[in-house]
């Protein structure tokens, strides 16, 4: 696990004044106001940049970052993540993860029957998807991330155990 957490991805910049447009990767994008800095990783590394200003607009929170104040230093940062240290994380409760950690996880069925690694999580309406692929294969499967089939998440040996439902190797 990493000793930062993607909270967000720069997308475009916001007026000419260097705010940043970003899709935030985080279940409560209020979370932005609770931070004085930022780390924001780009093509030239990650640097840590000071909060000035938090605000929303439609789906994407806008940051105003200390040091960036103009639309052209704005647009170098496009593409780029935004994280914080693991220690700034909100609390979890019983049963709930950190996206980013659950990617490449070693997946096993109930029976020890291995079936691949975590590459992709898709956020549906209902529940999000697991995407579980062998390293030797083209087929993906898609396991829904309910109750039903997860059955236990290990972090600490990166291994999740699942009971696949009827029909799902047929998706």
């Amino acid at each position: 696990m990493s000793n930062y957490m993607e909270i967000g991805k720069i997308v475009n910049t916001q007026g000419i004044r260097g705010d940043l447009r970003i899709i935030p990767t985080t279940d409560d994008p209020k979370r932005f106001e609770l931070l004085d800095t930022v780390w924001v990783e780009s093509k030239e590394g990650t640097k840590e940049y000071e909060i000035e200003k938090v605000w929303y607009h439609k789906q994407f929170v806008i940051l105003k970052l200390k040091g960036i104040s103009s639309i052209n230093e704005a647009e170098k940062l496009k593409n780029s993540i935004v994280k914080i240290p693991r220690e700034l994380a909100l609390p979890l409760g019983e049963g709930e993860y950190y996206i980013g950690d659950l990617y490449d996880l070693e997946v096993y069925t109930n029976d020890e029957e291995y079936l691949g690694k975590i590459v992709d999580i898709l956020f549906t309406a209902a529940n999000d998807v697991y995407v579980v692929k062998k390293e030797d294969s083209k087929k993906e499967l898609l396991i829904p991330a309910i109750k039903q089939c997860i059955l236990e998440v290990d972090l600490n040996n990166r291994r999740m155990t699942v009971n696949l439902l009827e029909g799902l190797r047929e998706l």
